[in-house]
């Protein structure tokens, strides 16, 4: 990290291009015109640095995983995600990208319900009462640590109908979404403390998932069925699965193609 915030350092306010500015560049400037108040030290910078690549690539990969999952359990919905998928034309070089998906909304709605079932940080991330309110009899004294069980939230009978069920199709033609607005799908969190890795995370899986289904079928390794998959789930801020995923793909043919 010393050596990528020296090499930005090097370069001099007048040569970054508002638009090649990245992270770092960002929080250069900022060290430099004081605009917060007080230093930020270069510790800072690199602490924050770490956290946006911890808090970025764990829970992604995480997402992708269940998704993955319950694809491979339910082979109704992954031949309907292959078949939009493999009817989107892509580059020359067969590879889907970010454009690509905003063609696919059956992807979307997967991802949504993935998200609804297995939310990567379940209980969001702690927030603190600003001051002293009432909710529904409850005092709530200003300082209080308020922690959202987002988990809950994406299962609770009184919101989602079979609630347990992996059934993407109950996103199709509904308005919600995962961007804080609606209260009952908040993986993301909500408001101004709401991660403002949204957009970064849902382009990188919407990219994965649909390269991995549109270039290879998959099996599960031999000897095993779909419905033995070990759903359990590890304890800790993240919740990831507790068995690694396993799977075998199979390319398909240059005439699938």
């Amino acid at each position: 990290m010393d050596e990528i915030v020296e090499e930005h350092r090097r370069r001099t306010p007048s040569s970054r291009r508002e638009d090649d500015k990245d992270l770092v560049d960002v929080l250069l400037e900022i060290q430099e015109d004081g605009s917060l108040g007080f230093q930020l030290e270069r510790d800072s910078v690199k602490a924050i640095i770490l956290d946006m690549f911890a808090a970025g690539t764990d829970t992604t990969y995480t997402v992708l995983e269940w998704a993955m999952t319950e694809l491979f359990r339910h082979p109704a919905a992954m031949e309907r995600l292959q078949a939009e998928v493999r009817a989107v034309p892509v580059a020359d070089n067969g590879l889907i990208t970010d454009k690509d998906t905003d063609n696919m909304p059956f992807l979307k709605v997967v991802l949504k319900e993935a998200l609804r079932l297995h939310p990567p940080i379940p209980l969001l991330v702690p927030h603190r009462a600003t001051k002293d309110v009432n909710i529904k009899g409850y005092d709530i004294d200003a300082g209080t640590m308020v922690v959202t069980n987002a988990w809950t939230i994406g299962r609770d009978p009184a919101i989602w109908e079979d609630p347990e069920e992996f059934r993407p199709e109950r996103f199709l033609g509904s308005s919600v979404d995962y961007m804080g607005q609606d209260f009952e799908l908040i993986p993301f969190g909500a408001g101004r403390r709401g991660c403002p890795g949204i957009m970064f995370a849902m382009a990188s899986n919407e990219v994965v998932i649909s390269n991995l289904v549109r270039s290879f079928n998959w099996e599960m390794p031999r000897g095993m069925r779909a419905e033995d998959i070990d759903m359990s789930e590890c304890t800790g801020l993240t919740i990831h699965r507790k068995v690694h995923l396993r799977a075998v793909p199979v390319p398909l043919s240059a005439d699938s193609n």
